[in-house]
């Protein structure tokens, strides 16, 4: 059975429904939460994830909102952190941690974290239970594939293309696939572009998919009420879920 992984952005629009949001995802097929900290520059973002991120910093977002929402969600669900490096730094990448294994955090994705940088951190992580979750894109030569690989765990993050989320470019993956899953056995998950469209393609040859834009579509979409933007995020989650392992 291959993995969905859903990203949304935390407290958007605000805590208690990004908790029923979550635990709403993991029912229609969910495997695990990327829930995403905002930041005011994501810079491997597209425009939808942008808006979101900002729309929820100026509602207010706080660490303290991203905190109690995971420690709500993260026993019910196997759940990740997505967020970039400046948020770790400013708090405190152990304090960061602590929170995280009391919430029962599975890890982290921060995209702007470098491999060289990353590893660094790795056996921090490792010490409070969690994981940095490892890059790998269209542009990696052999030799790197070999070297990020190594220490792996949880999955391997395979960027579909070169660019930013939601913009649906196309790359052939199938010879990079083949050359990670010779160097790993950790499992490999694609992310970049992946909706209900593209799901079936661009699941072949991975162990799983990442879904961040086509539903987060949905929580700026300021027509649509909170219990629509749960229906149509799920129903979308249960389709893709769906296509993945048809």
């Amino acid at each position: 059975m291959k993995k969905l992984v859903g990203f949304i952005t935390s407290s958007l629009p605000e805590n208690n429904f990004t908790v029923d949001l979550a635990l709403s995802m993991h029912e229609a097929g969910v495997d695990t939460l990327e829930l995403g900290i905002p930041f005011s520059d994501p810079v491997a973002d597209g425009p939808i994830i942008e808006k979101a991120s900002l729309k929820a910093l100026e509602n207010g977002f706080k660490l303290d909102d991203l905190f109690e929402v995971s420690s709500k969600i993260a026993p019910h669900m196997n759940t990740l952190w997505m967020g970039y490096m400046n948020p770790f730094y400013k708090y405190g990448v152990e304090n960061f941690l602590k929170i995280g294994k009391e919430c029962g955090i599975k890890g982290a994705i921060i995209p702007d974290l470098p491999y060289e940088e990353a590893i660094v951190y790795k056996d921090l992580f490792k010490q409070y239970d969690q994981t940095i979750i490892d890059f790998i894109a269209p542009t990696t030569p052999s030799s790197r594939i070999e070297m990020i690989t190594k220490n792996s765990a949880e999955f391997i993050y395979l960027v579909a293309y070169a660019g930013i989320t939601g913009s649906g470019k196309k790359e052939d993956l199938i010879s990079l696939i083949i050359d990670i899953k010779k160097a790993t056995t950790t499992p490999v998950y694609v992310g970049f572009g992946v909706d209900k469209n593209t799901a079936y393609e661009k699941s072949r040859g991975v162990d799983g998919v990442i879904v961040g834009s086509t539903f987060v579509k949905h929580l700026i979409d300021d027509s649509l009420s909170y219990k629509e933007k749960i229906q149509n995020i799920t129903a979308e989650a249960r389709e893709i879920k769906d296509k993945i392992n048809s």
